[in-house]
């Protein structure tokens, strides 16, 4: 039962002698083995390194010298995060072979905390994508679905914490790409503040939007690891040097009286009625708990999407320009001179989603055409920005839906303008810099997860963190587990 327990869960057990890091990892390691053929949520297990690590913290807690409550708990991470000894692709060919000399500062810390690191997950080629279809190497599955997708980018993310692959796990969030594969495979996603969270060693996508974020299988848990990777890094330049509160401590209190925003926009022409009715449950909920609801207005919700579609790629099409051949991963053979061999590696390395964002972003930034596009975007994303402080003065959090439908079937989006509009309610946020959490908030009537988005003022994350462990508390959705094995360890 080791790989059915939470991380508080399995720390206590560790502390009471019923149960070891070592076997903890080998119970994870043998599910993995099991299961995740079907779901192909690893791109590599790091097998030798978790028991490795697991041996060690074996010692610590023996010794009574455990590092943190993370101590011993088999964790994995999202693939564009460099590990040191440890190929990082980023979902893409043109880096299927690069090591990193070093490692990043959430995986860095992550092992200063005496995490156990089981291996890294599978991703949408440089987290392009809201399905995970778009990595170079194979399609991850959702959990409760095997025929359906489990969101993106940070598809194998959530498919190994909701399938309890991982203890936990780490993603990345540009554009909803932590909440929105949480909300389709029922699992804890939480996006902290730009700034919160250090970016350094995570490869860039869209490097004035990514963020670093947890899953988990309950609030509890993801407070516990953001906990861990949250604060100032003298590496990062975009880290914000504030303090972190102590996340654990902040669930405690319920939401008795705190004023919950229902923002109208977010219930939009074309929401599922599956999902917005399992929302408004939810909110209710929050209401029965002694939460105050009013409606509040987001005016320039609708321009988020055109505005994160040109921000972002033009971002992408800067922060790729480094893949040339010659720095890192894949050149490809048979260019007569510099330029052909920069043609052809990059179009032997890139796939289809990662080209369109390239040339769509070059576009946007061309000569004559900045003003027109990039920068009228810049000035959307400030009105956007502006929405949510105007709601801010009048409550403490919004409730929303996560994503406008459940998880859909692999292969079923084929236009990518429909792919786009799976994060419409989740863009904002990140134009905004703003916390978010998705929490499960129910299932349709065909047995697939639906999430409640909390999202808080900048650097909150402790009241977004309190509002959803509270509606957890009340709720059972989050100790549903999917049908991928009938015989659990």
């Amino acid at each position: 039962m080791l790989t059915r327990l939470t991380i508080e869960e399995l720390g206590a057990r560790f502390r009471r002698g019923e149960a070891t890091p070592s076997q903890a990892a080998a119970a994870y390691l043998e599910r993995i083995a099991a299961l995740d053929g079907r779901v192909k949520a690893y791109l590599t297990v790091t097998r030798d390194t978790a028991l490795g690590q697991a041996a060690a913290a074996d010692a610590r807690l023996a010794a009574g010298r455990p590092l943190s409550p993370l101590d011993g708990v088999p964790v994995a991470v999202k693939d564009l995060l460099c590990t040191r000894g440890i190929r990082t692709t980023c979902g893409s060919r043109i880096l299927e072979t690069f090591v990193p000399p070093y490692d990043a500062t959430v995986v860095a810390r992550l092992r200063a905390a005496g995490a156990v690191l089981l291996g890294k997950l599978n991703m949408d080629e440089f987290a392009m994508g809201s399905s995970t279809e778009h990595s170079a190497f194979f399609p991850t599955r959702n959990p409760w679905d095997l025929g359906r997708v489990p969101g993106g980018s940070s598809g194998g993310s959530a498919a190994a914490a909701a399938g309890d692959l991982a203890a936990a796990t780490l993603g990345s969030d540009t554009g909803g790409s932590i909440r929105q594969p949480a909300a389709f495979c029922g699992a804890v996603g939480l996006k902290p503040t730009y700034g919160r969270v250090s970016r350094y060693g995570l490869v860039a996508f869209a490097s004035s939007l990514d963020q670093i974020g947890p899953f988990a299988k309950t609030v509890a848990d993801a407070a516990l690891v953001l906990g861990v990777i949250a604060g100032a890094d003298r590496r990062d330049s975009t880290s914000v040097d504030v303090p972190v509160p102590d996340y654990r401590a902040a669930l405690a209190g319920g939401v008795e009286g705190l004023r919950v925003g229902i923002p109208a926009e977010y219930f939009i022409e074309g929401l599922d009625p599956e999902v917005e009715a399992a929302v408004q449950t939810a909110i209710a909920v929050l209401r029965g708990l002694g939460a105050k609801t009013e409606g509040v207005s987001l005016p320039h919700t609708r321009y988020g999407l055109p505005a994160y579609y040109l921000i972002a790629p033009a971002e992408a099409s800067s922060n790729l320009a480094r893949y040339d051949g010659v720095k890192y991963g894949l050149r490809a053979p048979g260019g007569r001179h510099l330029v052909e061999m920069y043609g052809r590696t990059r179009a032997a390395g890139f796939g289809a989603e990662v080209k369109r964002r390239i040339l769509l972003g070059a576009y946007a930034l061309s000569a004559g055409y900045y003003d027109a596009y990039y920068g009228k975007a810049q000035r959307v994303r400030t009105l956007i920005r502006r929405d949510f402080q105007q709601a801010f003065e009048r409550v403490d959090v919004l409730a929303a839906p996560t994503t406008p439908g459940v998880a859909f079937r692999l292969g079923e989006k084929t236009d990518p303008l429909q792919m786009y509009l799976n994060d419409i309610l989740t863009i904002p946020v990140n134009l905004a810099g703003l916390p978010g959490v998705s929490v499960p908030a129910g299932f349709t009537q065909a047995g697939l997860p639906i999430g409640l988005q909390l999202i808080g003022r900048p650097y909150d994350e402790a009241t977004v963190l309190r509002a959803a462990h509270a509606y957890q508390q009340a709720t059972e959705w989050h100790r549903r587990k999917p049908p991928l094995d009938p015989a659990p360890r």
